[in-house]
């Protein structure tokens, strides 16, 4: 697995990490909104923590997640395995901002990330970009995610991040 394809599969664990607590352009978030940071967190932590049970349960069964530009993984297992395959890498990330638009039962999350690993030849990698989510509210009133993909910037630069 390259460098590229392990950055990105931390990008679309991570991406969404819930700081700054509001989103940018408001003053105060909705509670719709706080949900949805929410659950991008427990994803995030639970990444970090090798939970990957947790990390699945915050997607729908039917999800697409863009481990890399233009190749989306639908399959539940082959996100799972995409997933297990980062951890080696120990990824570290930071944000430099959060926006959540809720409308209905519908919202979007976008978030510019950058981040730092180890690979497993014991180099630094090192990958940057934005992290688009689309998620929607369950019927009991949670939320989750249906589509992640944390190249959102490469049409903007005509680069694979």
């Amino acid at each position: 697995m390259t460098h590229r394809i392990l950055a990105a599969v931390a990008v679309i664990a991570l991406s969404t990490l819930a700081f700054p607590a509001n989103a940018q352009g408001t003053e105060k978030m909705t509670q719709d909104q706080e949900d949805v940071l929410a659950l991008i967190g427990k994803m995030t932590g639970s990444f970090e923590a090798g939970d990957l049970d947790t990390v699945m349960q915050t997607y729908e069964a039917d999800q697409t997640i863009m481990f890399e530009p233009g190749k989306p993984v639908s399959d539940p297992n082959g996100a799972r395995l995409a997933f297990e395959q980062f951890l080696a890498v120990s990824p570290k990330f930071s944000y430099s901002g959060h926006e959540v638009i809720v409308e209905g039962d519908i919202a979007v999350h976008i978030a510019p990330w950058q981040m730092t690993g180890t690979g497993p030849d014991g180099k630094p990698v090192e990958a940057a970009g934005l992290s688009i989510a689309v998620l929607r509210r369950q019927p009991d009133g949670s939320w989750k995610m249906v589509i992640d993909n944390p190249h959102g910037s490469h049409l903007l630069t005509g680069s694979a991040d």
